[in-house]
């Protein structure tokens, strides 16, 4: 395999996406090893084959706002690659959301659907709609809009859509009720519904738990208890709820979270009625933060990254590329413990390996997010079954999912002096599981 050759065609053929082609590029750096000791991939072109979408859907949603105008907005959705299962991924609604963010998630999306061991293929999709200041009549006409051209295209065994930013309860309930009502039938199409019909118990801090799930187990794994350990984090959603929320139950201490307009210092911690301040502030002020230091005391910084902060843990829970090579330099200075990406790609390449090669213990999105999308499939495991586990239930196997991708991780990632290099190991543990599946099932 020639990386540079690879990467120059796919610069010609999906120019300006520079957050798809650096999730290609990390993909491919982490496997040309161990795809070179397979002839059997190169000669059946399994890289060129995987790093190209099956296909995409690109459509426009007219629809008519409470003043009794009309919007236009763009609809997306990319069906990766279904090697391994359905497509699998969420919907994202935000004024950001192009063909390149969607991409590249959706690639992500299909080595992290593998590594959960279920069978899930990768998709992503959304709009450039924000749901942000709208009433419930506008974001349910908008969502009834875009699910009249969307519907034909997904179904309970061909593509599952969940919820991401901007897509929650709300959303996902009214393009349900819109899939159900063209489609005449009631199926786990989405996933992140309603308790009421069909959705699963402890998905909504699924990401968050399963991602300290997995940090738990790294450490264990270089024998670091996390109990005691001071923890921060970069934005203040549901995986931020989530992971706060767990790290607090582990004994760790969070001492800061962000939001655009700066982040919040608390060294007593963010426990109890706090944490539950956090989804107020969210769906009250606007993505700020700073109204958290009035009502607890604490410090509030304005207009700076949270990463200059020093601790034991960083978690990135934000969006892609947030962590630069600047704020991994400061992480290493402060002699943080390690990092985790909860959000997808939440470093940018150069701060990934600046990590790495600092042996630092450092966390791949593609293995330590995965819990969000592990419950998605444990969602449609009940729906298909057509039973409703409890959270204890989930909740174990969720644990038991994120454990065995860590174990994933350890095993191709193990460096000869016993470092384990985990965005090798996620990535190749991914890879290998759908290569392999495509092989077998020839040329299609």
């Amino acid at each position: 395999m020639n990386i540079d050759n690879i990467m120059r065609s796919l610069e010609i053929k999906h120019a300006g996406e520079f957050e798809f082609l650096q999730a290609v590029k990390e993909v491919l750096v982490s496997i040309e090893e161990v795809y070179n000791q397979h002839p059997e991939f190169e000669k059946n072109k399994i890289i060129e084959r995987i790093v190209e979408p099956d296909r995409i859907f690109t459509f426009k949603v007219p629809w008519v706002d409470d003043k009794g105008e009309i919007q236009i907005n763009l609809g997306y959705r990319v069906q990766f690659n279904n090697a391994i299962g359905p497509y699998k991924g969420g919907m994202r609604f935000h004024t950001s959301v192009n063909l390149s963010t969607l991409k590249f998630l959706a690639f992500e999306q299909t080595f992290k659907n593998a590594l959960t061991t279920l069978p899930m293929g990768g998709g992503k999709g959304g709009s450039d709609f924000n749901p942000k200041g709208k009433s419930n009549m506008e974001v349910m006409r908008f969502c009834q809009n875009f699910m009249l051209e969307l519907w034909r295209h997904v179904g309970a065994d061909t593509d599952i859509p969940a919820g991401d930013i901007g897509v929650g309860a709300r959303e996902i309930g009214y393009m349900y009720g819109m899939y159900k009502k063209l489609a005449r039938e009631n199926t786990g199409v989405f996933t992140g519904k309603g308790l009421e019909y069909g959705g699963s118990l402890v998905r909504p801090e699924a990401t968050g738990f399963g991602g300290l799930y997995f940090v738990r187990q790294m450490l264990k794994e270089h024998q670091i208890d996390i109990q005691g350990k001071t923890v921060i984090v970069s934005g203040f959603g549901n995986v931020a709820w989530g992971a706060v929320t767990k790290a607090t139950q582990m004994g760790a201490k969070v001492i800061g979270i962000s939001g655009p307009d700066g982040y919040i210092l608390d060294h007593e911690g963010i426990s109890g009625k706090k944490i539950d301040y956090m989804l107020e502030l969210r769906e009250s002020c606007n993505d700020i933060v700073s109204p958290y230091a009035e009502k607890f005391e604490a410090e509030f910084v304005p207009g700076r990254k949270i990463f200059e902060v020093r601790a034991d843990i960083v978690l990135p829970c934000a969006i892609q590329n947030e962590l630069t090579e600047e704020d991994a330099q400061k992480i290493i200075d402060n002699g943080a413990v390690c990092v985790a990406e909860l959000s997808n790609m939440g470093c940018t390449n150069e701060a990934a390996d600046l990590f790495v090669a600092h042996r630092m213990l450092f966390a791949p999105g593609k293995a330590v997010n995965a819990g969000g999308v592990a419950t998605s499939g444990l969602e449609m495991t009940q729906n298909a079954m057509h039973i409703h586990w409890d959270a204890s239930e989930v909740d174990d196997r969720l644990r038991q999912i994120m454990n065995n991708i860590h174990d994933q991780c350890v095993k191709f990632g193990r460096q000869p002096d016993g470092y384990v290099n985990y965005v090798k190991g996620a990535n190749i543990a991914g890879f290998m599981k759908v290569a392999r599946a495509t092989l077998m099932q020839g040329i299609v």
